[in-house]
This record gives C-alpha cells, sequence and structure tokens, in this order.
C-alpha cells in the first residue's frame, strides 16, 4: 500500500513517524494530511537508505536542489559532490536532471549515496534515447515514454516530474495567447513537439492511468510539472499557464482516487505582486495539493545573482503558503552550476523558507530567531554561530577582523546593546550575563 492508502486507512507508517519527528508534530496530524493529500511523503519503496521528510500543510517549508549533467559535461563524482553540497547544506531533496553522460548510472548512483528524496523527469532521458533510436524526439513512441517513466521508478526515485497537464487545448491557448518568450520547460517543450509533430494529444495526459498505475507500485509521488509557466514577467499568470493548470487540478483528482501521491508545480518568473495571487489559485483549484515553486523569480535581469532574485521570490511564496521551493542558483540562465553555486542555491533558498515559516506560523521557527536574538543581546558568539544557517561561515566572519572587545569588530567599545545594557542594568538593579 502507498503512504496515501495507508493514511486512508487510519494507518501510520514508520516514514510518517519519522516525518513528525523531525517535524515535532503529532504522528496522527502527519497521517491525517497524507490522508487528505494535503502532505505527500515522496519515499519509493526501493530508496532503502532514505530519510523521509514529509511536504505540505503544516510543515517547514522545503527546498529542492537541482543537479544533473549535461551533454558538455557528464561527470558522475561531480554530481556525487553537488549531491554532498547540497544535503551538507541543508537540500530537503534533490532532483537529478541529466540530460548527459551515462544517465542511467548518474541517476543509480546519486540515489544510493542519498539519504533525501531523489526527483527525476523522466522525460528527458526517454526524449534522448529517441534521438539516437529514431534520429529525432519527435519519433519517440508512447512505449519509448512509459519504459523510461518505468526505468526511473525501477532506480528508486522518489518523485517524477510528469508533464500531464500540456494538452492540445494548451498549445491552442499559447499559440493564442502571442507569448514573449514562449516555453521555458525542456520537459513541456519535448512533449509540445512530439505532440505538434505526430497531431496527437499528450501521451502522459491520453494515458494517466497508466502512469498513475506504474507511480502507485513503489509509491512514486508524482510532480506534476508546469511546462507552461512563464519564463518572463510578461508572461506571467497569462491563459496558457492558467489552462494548464485547471487540468493539472482535475488530475490531482485522479492520481488520489488511484492511490497516488501527488503535489503540483508552478511558476517561474513572476512579479512580487502576482506571487500570493497564484499560490491562492493553485491551492483552491488543485484542493490543497502541496505546491513546489521554482523560485519564482521576481525581476528577469538578475544574472548572475538569481539566487537573490529566486529567494525574495521564495520568501514571498512561502509566507503565502507554498510547501516546496526549488532553488536557484548564481548561474541560473548562464550555465551548469557547479558545487559552489549548488551552496549559494540551497542558503539561498533556506533563507527564503524559513522567512515563510514565520509567517506561516510553522513550530519551532519563530523560536530559532528569538534564541539567536538572545544570543545577540547576551553578546554570546558561540550561541550565535551555533544558531546560525551556516555555523562555520558565521565563526569565520567573526573572527575575520578580531577586535579587544566582548563586541563584534563593526562597533567595538561603541556596541550599542553593550552600552545600554550597561545603563539600563544599572538603572534597573539587574544585568543580563
Amino acid at each position: 500500500m502507498t503512504q496515501l492508502e495507508l493514511a486512508g486507512a487510519g494507518v501510520i507508517s514508520p516514514q510518517m513517524e519519522a516525518v513528525a519527528h523531525y517535524e515535532g508534530l503529532e504522528a496522527e496530524f502527519i497521517r491525517q494530511g497524507v490522508a487528505d493529500g494535503t502532505i505527500v511523503i515522496p519515499a519509493n519503496v526501493k530508496h532503502t537508505n532514505l530519510v523521509p521528510r514529509g511536504i505540505g500543510r503544516g510543515l517547514k517549508t522545503k527546498v529542492n536542489a537541482n543537479i544533473g549533467a549535461s551533454s558538455d559535461f557528464g561527470d558522475i563524482d561531480t554530481e556525487l559532490e553537488k549531491l554532498r553540497a547540497a544535503v551538507d547544506c541543508g537540500a530537503d531533496a534533490v532532483m537529478d536532471l541529466s540530460t548527459g553522460g551515462d544517465i542511467p548510472a548518474i541517476r543509480q548512483a546519486i540515489v544510493k549515496a542519498s539519504s533525501v528524496p531523489i526527483g527525476t523527469v523522466p522525460i528527458y532521458q526517454a526524449g534522448i534515447k529517441a534521438i539516437a533510436t529514431h534520429g529525432a524526439i519527435v519519433k519517440m513512441t508512447v512505449d519509448d515514454l512509459f519504459a523510461g517513466i518505468e526505468a526511473h521508478i525501477d532506480d528508486g526515485v522518489d518523485f517524477i516530474t510528469v508533464h500531464c497537464g500540456i494538452t492540445q487545448s494548451a498549445i491552442a491557448r499559447l499559440k493564442q495567447q502571442k507569448r514573449m518568450v514562449d516555453v521555458v520547460s525542456r520537459g513541456g517543450a519535448f512533449l509540445i513537439g512530439w505532440m505538434l509533430y505526430n497531431e496527437r494529444e499528450n501521451p502522459l495526459y491520453e494515458y494517466y492511468d497508466r502512469l498513475l498505475e506504474m507511480a502507485r507500485r513503489f509509491d512514486v509521488t508524482l510532480s506534476l510539472g508546469d511546462g507552461m509557466r512563464p519564463g518572463s514577467l510578461a508572461d506571467a499568470t497569462d491563459r496558457a499557464q492558467i489552462e494548464e493548470l485547471l487540468t493539472l487540478g482535475e488530475l490531482v483528482d485522479r492520481a488520489r482516487q488511484a492511490g497516488v501521491q501527488v503535489m503540483v508545480e508552478g511558476p517561474g518568473h513572476l512579479p512580487l505582486n502576482q506571487i500570493e495571487t497564484n499560490v491562492q489559485l493553485q491551492k483552491s483549484i488543485c484542493k490543497g495539493a502541496p505546491f513546489y515553486v521554482l523560485g519564482p523569480l521576481v525581476t528577469d535581469v538578475g544574472a548572475g545573482y538569481d539566487h537573490i532574485t529566486g529567494a525574495i521570490g521564495g520568501a514571498i511564496a512561502a509566507a503565502a503558503g507554498t510547501d516546496f521551493l526549488c532553488y536557484v542558483t548564481p548561474s541560473e540562465h548562464l550555465g551548469l552550476p557547479e558545487p559552489e553555486d549548488v551552496k549559494q542555491g540551497i542558503i539561498a533558498s533556506r533563507i527564503a523558507a524559513h522567512a515563510g515559516d514565520i509567517v506561516k506560523g510553522v513550530k519551532g521557527a519563530q523560536e530559532w530567531d528569538r534564541k539567536m536574538s538572545a544570543a545577540r543581546k547576551a553578546l554570546d558568539w558561540t550561541a550565535q554561530a551555533d544558531l546560525a544557517l551556516v555555523p562555520d561561515l558565521a565563526r569565520k566572519g567573526h573572527m575575520k577582523t578580531p577586535t579587544q572587545e566582548q563586541a563584534c569588530s563593526m562597533c567595538g567599545k561603541y556596541c550599542a546593546m553593550a552600552i545600554v545594557d550597561q545603563h539600563l542594568g544599572a538603572n534597573s538593579g539587574t544585568r543580563c550575563e
């Protein structure tokens, strides 16, 4: 039985217990959320070294890191180094988006080495294999596509992005819309090309029940991809995007009815004033399914600093109810990220996730900040470093310019907190140690 089926039957699984312990919540709360479909626990039964994480309502906002080899850089060791960097920096999940090198071997090595949930986009490999076998992605057969999906599931991946909402009607809407940047989703582009060339409906939509059967077998969570996501602020929240979202809402219902866990992916590029609206739309149309967004990026001109652009949007999205943030690295729009880019992307998104958790009232979020404030008041540099998001960086930053004073070198003997504490403590007869 899947986590969804177990939860619906009133059973608290070991995975639900593990999530409850990590979140500091009652196991029954987790079970009820999984049963309702507002929480998912991506946990392929074949991923034996997995430490489960929950994604959804009432839980900490989770952060995903995208890694993966390209046609230009296809080294397994490099991808494993990125995996370690992501996990060490606090990633809750990692997606392998490899399109080059020995794709199956890279995926299998990542799953074997990872204690966090692993996601993939199977159509990448299916499309690349179709080029090698048939000479073009558009020559890919329906069986080719589903064979690719099955290979990923068999290798133990915990969630898969599947662009089931790209239909012929969505393509028609896209044509009418006359976007500035058309489609930026690689998987979406593969499918759109296939559909137009073959004049057929999307196989992932047409044969959705077949996909559900495959996912249910090993309890793989479906991440319903947003192939029509905007890749430009000019295209944000347009008719093509919403057309796809309406279809995804229907597919969420069908997945739940089949006992398959499901979450929904979202934009993309959004101006600040449209982020909350997008979250509310998704939660309403998809009946509370966990929402997974890329960024979102709040401006198109942040190249080289898009981890910051994405963190700004991510904080607003998380505060509005988004459950899962896909990080953006400084290399976004520029090239394949290196391990250091992975670190920077994770840290930026974790800050955004935590900022959102404070607003949402997630258990422990405000307490963490209060402890940091108390440590700063006491000029307790050891505690401040221990409480920092990146403790080693905080320690190094404090020691970089040493001072004879207890305060940091920014203020030295003119530290505002030390001065006020000295006089306030003297007047009140108490002193904060």
